[in-house]
């Protein structure tokens, strides 16, 4: 009764929040609360969401001061040089943008950590999204692929989670596995190709002729303009092909070329909290804050508080600009936090009641006795939907040991279960008990559903395909 029960919460959650009739944290919170009085363990509601709550405090203090750190960081110039130098690569063509958008966070997912991945991105590539009138769920979407195919690094969380669970070394784990992984980054390039394609024949192949300067006080960043046209406010055009007298030749393509080094902007470039005089500091203290997280010389939401408190002394040492800034960000620092205590009702009551458990228990229970000798490809399968619908620490203290003893029964080495346990964090990365993505789609202005609804059937393929490429290489 309690996996019949369980599944059905999470089907209904995921359907609702789709079809847009539930808030994600409305359904976070009344779901779970609702399916735990009917397994009739409502007296026990408040204690599982205490229990919930206090397990991911550490996390949404992180966040909440994250946000705070990273969102000073824009403020000050810190990450404009990044905006430049992606927009000379992408100039205005939607292919190389979303390609570009897979490149810079898988680049920057380096650190470990999700959201500080989906911070950089979004604040680096959102204002081209947004000019070129671009999908934002492209952006999400690829950014929570190639981070989840990135997290598998041994400091990300799930390799770290299987080799202690197992009692395996982490880099025995990883390192077999990186062809596998390389593929898996393969794929999303060619994804983010694909859907860049998408993008060009829905807008056209696009032309950076020149840059506007502000032309209203509401303009608070640069414009792209199109090739031609009259009127003071030229807009966006498909480039045209040919010899006609209309038709952009050398000259303008290469003035387009120029503003796009040297003019267009994705933040507004003479913004007030602009600190070029801090640039190195602010810099060296990203570098010093990134290192100490990997090093794990503090835990991590003590490392933001305290870079975030820093940062706003350092680079706005008068208590009012701290206040504009502290304000500037608390709607974002709101909704992420906000998510995250209400994913705490919702894996709380998912833990505390047992269906966890139950449906861990009963996924084990239907393998087929014939595919004994097949558990690393079992595994690799079940950690899709089980990483998606639980968190890594359910799953890798909860489920996987029983798999690797069962794998263990029918000759498969509990090495090779750790590996494909790890072929599923691609999709994972997009699962609605992951903190990290609520950063993601509120940065980005996507609604959470639309962004489930675009992107697990792509995070499926590239879990697919680190599987596949891990079993044709013989390493799993």
């Amino acid at each position: 009764m309690l996996t019949i029960l369980g599944f059905v919460m999470i089907a209904t959650f995921l359907v609702l929040i789709m079809m847009k009739k539930m808030s994600p944290i409305a359904a976070l919170v009344l779901i779970p609360a609702l399916f735990c009085v009917f397994v009739g363990k409502g007296a026990h509601l408040g204690d599982y969401v205490l229990e919930g709550v206090g397990n991911l405090a550490p996390t949404a203090a992180m966040l909440m001061f994250a946000i705070v750190y990273f969102g000073v960081m824009i403020d000050v110039g810190l990450f404009d040089p990044i905006v430049r130098g992606i927009l000379r690569f992408c100039k205005a063509d939607p292919v190389r943008i979303v390609v570009g958008t897979a490149v810079l966070a898988a680049i920057v997912s380096l650190d470990g950590d999700g959201s500080t991945t989906f911070m950089i991105t979004v604040s680096a590539m959102y204002p081209l999204y947004k000019r070129l009138k671009m999908s934002l769920v492209v952006m999400t979407g690829v950014a929570a692929t190639a981070n989840g195919v990135m997290n598998t690094l041994p400091w990300g969380g799930p390799t770290a989670r299987a080799a202690t669970a197992l009692k395996v070394d982490a880099a025995d784990i990883f390192v077999p596995m990186i062809p596998a992984l390389a593929m898996g980054l393969v794929a999303v390039f060619l994804l983010s190709y694909a859907l860049g394609l998408r993008e060009r024949k829905r807008l056209g192949t696009l032309s950076l002729d020149e840059v506007l300067h502000k032309e209203t006080a509401t303009a608070d960043e640069t414009v792209l303009v199109g090739a031609g046209g009259a009127g003071g406010r030229t807009p966006l055009t498909k480039k045209t092909t040919g010899g006609g007298g209309d038709a952009p030749g050398a000259d303008a393509e290469d003035a387009g070329e120029n503003a796009a080094e040297d003019g267009f902007q994705g933040l507004d470039p003479h913004r007030a909290t602009l600190r070029p005089k801090l640039y190195w500091f602010n810099a060296g203290l990203t570098v010093l804050l990134l290192t100490a997280m990997i090093m794990e010389w503090l835990p991590i939401p003590v490392l933001f508080l305290l870079g975030a408190a820093l940062a706003l002394t350092v680079n706005f040492p008068h208590m009012p600009d701290q206040k504009a800034r502290i304000a500037a960000h608390a709607e974002n620092v709101l909704n992420v936090a906000g998510m995250v205590f209400a994913a705490a009702v919702f894996t709380g009551v998912l833990t505390g009641t047992g269906m966890v458990d139950s449906m861990a228990t009963w996924l084990v229970d239907a393998i087929p006795e014939g595919m004994g000798p097949q558990m690393g490809l079992v595994t690799g399968l079940l950690s899709l939907p089980l990483t998606y619908f639980m968190s890594n620490d359910g799953f890798y203290f909860g489920v996987l040991p029983v798999l690797a003893e069962a794998g263990q029964a029918h000759g498969v080495s509990t090495l090779e279960i750790a590996r494909a346990s790890i072929a599923g964090q691609a999709l994972h990365m997009s699962s609605p008990l992951v903190p990290a993505v609520y950063v993601l789609v509120g940065m980005a202005k996507v609604e959470f559903g639309d962004h489930t609804r675009f992107t697990v059937k792509w995070a499926v393929l590239t879990s697919l395909v680190v599987l596949g490429s891990g079993i044709l290489f013989g390493i799993i």
